[in-house]
Order: C-alpha cells, then structure tokens, then sequence
C-alpha cells in the first residue's frame, strides 16, 4: 500500500494538537478535511488511531505506535523539498503550550536574534522525559534520570508555582502562603488523572507537603478549572508564575514560599542536528538558566540529580 503524506500529516497534527479544528487551523484546511484524511489513513492502515473524547481526540495504542514513524515521514518529505528548493528551513523548537513559560523563553530568543522559527505544542499530555521527536530540532520537556543514546540536553528554566484558589478560599487575602500551611487541604488536579510530566510533578510534591489531591471529573481544559476553583471555599489548585492564565473574576493566585515548589524545563536536542540555528538558541537557554537554590525552592530528588548532572 502507499501512504498518503497528507492524511499521515493531518494524523499528526491532530495527535499534537489534541483537537481536529486545532489541526485544520495549522494546516489551513477545513475541520471536514481533516477528518476525512484521518478516516482514509486509518481505513487504509485497517487500525483506529486516535480516540475521540470530549475533551479532545487522543492516540490509541496503535496510534501511539504509528505517531513515531509518521512524524519520521513528514520531517524526510519536509527536508526532501527543503533541500530541493534550496532554501534553511526553519528551527522546529517543541514548546510543549503557548501559555507556558517555554513561551518566554523562545520570545526572548526570538526578540534577541530573530531567526526563522517553527514552534510545536502538543501540551502536557505526553511522557517524554528524555525523549525527542523525530520531527523537531529541540524540545522543551522535564528531564528524566538520563536522556536516550544520541540525545543532548541542558536545563533551561526553573518555574516558580503559585496557589490558586478562589476568592472565598480561606487563603485568597493572603500576600503569600507557605507550603506547610497547605498540610490536610485539597487540591483539585483532574489533569493528574493520566500519565504526563506534569502530572507526575505534582504527585510528587503534594504528599511530601500533605496536600490532599483530588482528580475527580474530566480535564475540560484551564478555563474550566480556573471557573470551578472560582466557585469553591476549600480547593485549590497550582499553575506556573510565568503561565499565561485566563483571567477570572473571582480567582486569585499566591506566589509559594518555605520552600517554593520549581517546575523544571529542560532543553533536548540531538548530538548529529546541524541546524545552523540549534547552537544559539542552546547559548541563549544556558545563558539564561538561575541554578537551583535548596535554601529557598523545592525540587524531587530526582530533578535535583538529573538537573545537577546536566550543567
């Protein structure tokens, strides 16, 4: 059989994007495109690849198997043109969201040399703690105990957390809070549900402070999490100080002190990658990195070793 490079496309876009009007956005087709090229691509494969849930469409195991090989075919036709046309392509930087703190970081970048860049997000959804997809030049991800044979990588950015609760909570007048005080509450975290760096980030943090978590109801997205968390007196949540966060009248955020939780973003790339672009943006994030303070933040055991061996 042949494979249509533009159902595997739009097969990929919808597994990054999680939602298949996200993907007709980037690949500036209809929403009923789209669909149809993944109907063909999976009636021509005999497989179901993606799973489609309210809250949004996600790989089935078959399509976690095959996402690998068709990121390889899209970045091996990509290059195929490229080089053809005889033209640099741009660096593809893997950002993980638009509202994270990734975001700052490659807009400092880009501000400083303002090279030609395509940026990825495929969100939290995904484990890749030392894994890099073939089809980018870097990525930002938290670092696992040890990066695969071939992959390079260096931390990047230690985000502060900061509290979220709304404004009936018994902690919303509060200027700061300490972890400790947050001993025996709950935290309403319905996105630790699944398997993901950021959810396993704060399963780790929240018994070691005696926070309560509570993973009830589907993940609906941020701006449903931030009306719920509105409308509660005892939970609370946590997000990113360098998140852009929707605003909400009735929810406030506080920054985390003795100690500060820190989420760790490290930067991967591959030894082999010659993008003439791949150097500056590594100088940019080492240059940029603050190290680790244990006096004052907080980190799991193994951030603290995987971080310390990377500088």
């Amino acid at each position: 059989m042949e494979l249509d490079l533009g159902a595997v496309r739009a097969f990929v876009a919808v597994a990054e994007d999680r939602y298949f009007g996200e993907a007709a956005i980037r690949l500036e087709v209809s929403q009923q495109a789209i669909s149809k090229r993944v109907a063909k691509l999976e009636a021509d494969l005999g497989v179901r690849l993606l799973s489609r849930t309210r809250g949004g469409a996600e790989p089935t195991e078959d399509g976690e198997k095959f996402l690998a090989h068709a990121r390889a075919l899209i970045t091996l036709a990509d290059q195929a043109v490229e080089r053809l046309h005889g033209r640099r392509r741009p660096l593809r930087v893997d950002v993980l969201g638009t509202r994270l703190a990734t975001m700052e970081v490659i807009r400092a970048f880009h501000a400083e040399h303002d090279d030609e860049l395509e940026l990825v997000t495929p969100g939290l959804g995904a484990v890749r703690r030392s894994v890099l997809p073939e089809s980018v030049d870097a990525a930002f991800a938290r670092a696992g105990s040890a990066p695969e044979p071939g992959i390079a990588r260096t931390p990047a950015y230690l985000e502060p957390a900061n509290l979220l609760v709304g404004r009936r909570h018994p902690l919303a007048r509060r200027r700061r809070v300490a972890m400790a005080e947050l001993d025996g509450m709950t935290a309403w975290m319905p996105y630790t549900a699944r398997a993901s760096e950021w959810a396993e980030f704060w399963r780790e943090l929240c018994p070691e402070f005696g926070v309560l978590i509570d993973t009830d109801g589907p993940n609906f997205g941020l701006e449903h999490h931030i009306e719920v968390l509105g409308t509660s007196k005892d939970r609370l949540g946590f997000v990113g100080a360098k998140m852009h966060v929707p605003w909400h009248p009735d929810v406030v955020q506080i920054p985390l002190v003795d100690p500060t939780p820190v989420y760790p973003f490290s930067l991967l790339w591959r030894h082999e990658n010659r993008h003439p672009t791949l150097p500056l943006l590594i100088e940019h994030v080492r240059s940029g990195y603050r190290p680790f303070d244990p006096e004052r933040q907080w980190l799991p055991v193994s951030d603290r070793e995987a971080m310390s061996a990377d500088r």
